[in-house]
């Protein structure tokens, strides 16, 4: 066995030039049938169930787990223990996506007969609309692709990438056509990075109570210079009676007018605060009090509620401990 670099790289620019091929390919093929395929969907009142064997069954999965993510129910069903079982978990109120570049795979074309007299509609999948899958099949969907990447043209490769573009694009339709919106999809992950950018909210992770640093406008500086030390917050809110804040002072704030040699004793919170603080509602994402830092080239934000009170306030350091940025 000799190793080629140059040759390496030649055969992957060549694999991804045909896999885009392939997927480009899949535009000039869409026809009336892809919207009446969204429109079973759409129709039935159970699920898309998924079968494929082999590579196709693989994509399969991938496809279900996107449908039912994206707001379609969806489930993989493998044809060869549908033969033995499984089956039963199709219903008459399914649609059944059936994947097969060739149309000929035998576990499926078994099947197709017993999902016909069971009444599921039936969505074909395949690179060979005339083939037996094809045939049997209520809509097809073309996938069908010039030649695979692979070098001895028998690996699935190219076939496989125009499958999986297939169903992101069904899966894309059916959202849209579904209404779903940010907080469905939040829904469906509430687990790992994604699921805590769109389900945590600031009220969530924000400090309140008496750990919010904050005095009223005419406290000397020294108060407010304690007030800041003892919550740790890296700032101090100025609020007026009524719980609203009137404005900030950061430590970036003090930094600056040191600088200016006055004297810092005589000073009350009015005169040193910021007067435009930025804030987030207690409600918010916190990926949106995490985007208004970034925006503000702030690592302080005040919180309110409804009301325009002081409620809370939260920090970059927050915000990193609760894994959000």
């Amino acid at each position: 066995m000799s190793f080629d670099p140059a040759q390496a790289l030649r055969l992957a620019h060549e694999t991804l030039a045909i896999e885009a091929a392939a997927v480009l390919g899949l535009q000039r093929r869409l026809n009336s049938d892809f919207s009446r395929a969204v429109a079973m969907v759409l129709g039935v009142t159970g699920r898309v169930v998924v079968m494929g064997m082999g590579k196709s069954g693989h994509i399969g999965r991938k496809i279900a787990a996107t449908l039912a993510s994206t707001g379609t129910p969806a489930m993989f069903v493998h044809p060869a223990e549908a033969s033995h079982g499984d089956l039963g978990m199709v219903m008459p109120v399914d649609v059944v996506l059936a994947i097969s570049n060739s149309g000929e795979a035998d576990e499926l074309t078994t099947l197709l007969p017993l999902i016909r007299r069971m009444g599921a509609p039936l969505v074909a999948m395949t690179g060979n609309p005339q083939s037996t899958l094809g045939r049997n099949a209520d809509l097809v969907l073309d996938s069908s692709v010039e030649r695979e990447a692979c070098p001895l043209n028998l690996a699935p490769t190219a076939s496989t990438t125009a499958q999986m573009a297939l169903g992101d694009a069904l899966a894309m339709a059916l959202l849209d056509a579904r209404g779903f919106k940010t907080e469905d999809f939040a829904r469906s992950h509430p687990g790992g990075a994604l699921g805590r950018r769109l389900l945590t909210r600031v009220m969530d992770i924000m400090r309140s109570g008496e750990a919010v640093p904050r005095v009223g406008p005419e406290a000397d500086f020294s108060v407010l210079m304690r007030e800041m030390t003892r919550k740790g917050l890296g700032a101090s809110a100025v609020v007026d009676d009524d719980g609203r804040a009137l404005g900030i002072f950061t430590d970036g704030d003090l930094r600056r007018l040191v600088e200016t040699g006055r004297d810092l004793r005589a000073l009350t919170a009015r005169e040193v605060m910021h007067g435009t603080p930025r804030h987030v509602r207690s409600d918010a994402l916190a990926a949106e009090a995490a985007k208004l830092m970034e925006q503000h080239r702030v690592t302080v934000l005040l919180v309110h509620d409804a009301d325009g009170r002081l409620v809370g306030a939260i920090n970059s350091n927050d915000l990193m401990r609760a894994k959000v940025i």
